[in-house]
């Protein structure tokens, strides 16, 4: 099983057994634009030129020449070698990819009109001032599960056909296809023969009508997107084409299981009962919540998603989103060059023994739950002529951590309509205390940052076997689509734990400087 994940920073190949270990991996970054203040895109075609290298990187790399990768075996030496042609019979390839980034393209020359909009990018800022100023808010929430924000793509979108020459009007014309990623990397992977996306993608939109399960007539007009531009909705666990992949699978391979990252990390966390939840460390964060089948009403400054669809159900969840998590560690190496690789962090981060008042509130592109504030600035805060570099690199770290707080305090404080009681009884055991939270993402290997959010959120925190949930979420629904495994609890038992880092008292003094922090920012 091979799984794309495609995320902000690169696209990364994995290879999976059977038994949904990892047998090889590979990685191409694709470069950041940042053409104004404020503005976040990315090439589409180099995502998908990348897409295709990773995959042929992965397959150079195992050496895999036999009759089909979910068979192929590792050998003594962990590389997996056969006898016969690059040919896949009974593969799948999987798709997770970052969610809200979204591109707009020309159905008959297949070329976007401009870069995608990444989903960091806050271009559309206006358009939701206006429409929150009309009292829309509370409809689009409604319709949606949304908060009206430029994070999620249906903003971008309308910038594009607003402000690209022509763009409007072939729109109209019905010449113009938009997607997220996974839409765009289908588009491509199946020569334009499959112009869809999954549930979970489609919910991230602004567009899409978690009720009905549809895209949203009253939503589109709303930000006056024509219908025509929009793919066929699909469950995680459907079969959505075939590719060769530029060639380098003559017989085809079977494209199967398609999710956001932050669901598709739900999924590969095994959170598939109501109130188990996780946190993605990725560039961004999300904390999500499996809520069951009911898209309940999301607290105050969370937002209600499609959590996943498979085995013909819809499971939602209760989402928030930090926007700058792994790409404020990022920051700080390249653009700070305070250290040369964020795993070099730690050390620094713990040769102090407290932040020496120094906070850093990374609001490079406004923050997002639960304050969702587009307009703020980063800031770091708390200088004095004693702060070394050392208190600024652990105030990044800690801004991690920092930040997750804030949302499962938010989530586990969820009212009943009456103001008596939780809003779902199946909800109730993380409502009154969170029993664990699954963790996943690079800064997981950071053991201070792990104790952190464990002594912060008094709840221990596990670390499983696989770094890459998000995309052992794709390969399960993709073995979910051809019949691999029946049932959740197939999966389940693969589930394996490695580090569990359990809550030690903490100074209440932290968080509270931090929430001085952000106040002082969002004034």
């Amino acid at each position: 099983m091979i799984a794309i994940d495609q995320s902000t920073s690169a696209t990364k190949a994995l290879l999976f057994d059977e038994q949904c270990r990892v047998v090889a991996r590979s990685s191409v970054e694709h470069h950041q634009y940042f053409p104004k203040s404020g503005w976040v895109e990315h090439d589409a075609e180099e995502i998908y030129k990348n897409t295709v290298e990773a995959i042929r990187l992965l397959s150079e790399k195992c050496r895999v020449k036999s009759v089909e990768f979910a068979t192929a075996i590792p050998s003594s030496n962990g590389i997996a070698e056969a006898n016969s042609t690059l040919c896949t019979l009974h593969s799948t390839l999987a798709i997770t990819n970052q969610r809200e980034t979204v591109v707009v393209w020309n159905k008959t020359t297949g070329r976007p009109i401009a870069n995608a909009v990444v989903w960091q990018d806050t271009r559309g800022a206006s358009l939701c001032r206006q429409l929150l100023s009309d009292g829309m808010g509370p409809f689009v929430m409604e319709r949606s599960g949304l908060l009206i924000d430029p994070n999620f793509s249906a903003s971008g979108v309308t910038w594009l056909l607003d402000n690209i020459p022509g763009a409007r009007q072939q729109a109209e014309q019905g010449l113009l296809l938009m997607g997220t990623i996974d839409t765009w990397l289908i588009w491509k992977l199946t020569e334009g023969k499959v112009h869809a996306t999954d549930t979970t993608n489609a919910s991230r939109t602004m567009l899409f009508n978690i009720h009905t399960m549809q895209w949203d007539d009253d939503l589109l007009r709303l930000f006056n997107i024509p219908r025509s531009m929009l793919p066929e909705v699909r469950p995680c666990d459907a079969v959505y084409g075939t590719t060769t992949v530029e060639g380098l699978f003559p017989q085809g391979i079977t494209i199967a299981g398609v999710l956001g990252d932050s669901h598709g990390a739900l999924v590969g966390q095994m959170c598939f009962e109501a109130g188990s939840g996780k946190v993605t460390y990725g560039t961004g964060s999300s904390v999500m919540v499996n809520i069951g089948e009911q898209p309940l009403p999301a607290p105050k400054g969370l937002v209600t998603s499609v959590g996943f669809s498979a085995f013909g159900k819809t499971w939602y969840g209760f989402e928030g989103n930090i926007y700058s998590t792994g790409a404020t560690l990022k920051w700080m190496c390249d653009q700070l060059q305070l250290v040369d690789k964020p795993q070099h962090m730690e050390v620094l981060a713990t040769s102090v023994p407290d932040n020496g008042g120094v906070y850093i509130v990374p609001a490079f592109s406004g923050l997002g739950a639960p304050w969702w504030n587009s307009e703020v600035k980063g800031a770091i805060l708390g200088l004095t002529f004693a702060a070394t570099k050392a208190h600024v690199v652990r105030a990044a770290l800690e801004s991690i951590a920092l930040q997750v707080k804030d949302l499962v305090d938010v989530m586990i404080s969820i009212p009943s309509p009456d103001g008596t009681a939780t809003a779902d009884s199946s909800l109730s055991t993380l409502h009154s205390s969170l029993k664990e939270v699954c963790v996943d993402g690079g800064p997981t290997k950071n053991r201070f940052l792990m104790q952190l959010q464990a002594d912060l959120l008094q709840t221990p925190v596990v670390c499983t076997e696989v770094d890459d949930a998000s995309a052992l979420g794709a390969a399960l629904m993709g073995g979910f689509a051809l019949g691999r495994w029946k049932s959740f609890d197939d999966v389940i038992a693969l589930r394996k734990v490695t580090d569990v880092y359990q809550p030690q008292p903490i100074d209440g003094a932290l968080y509270a400087g931090w929430r001085q922090a952000v106040g002082q920012i969002i004034k």
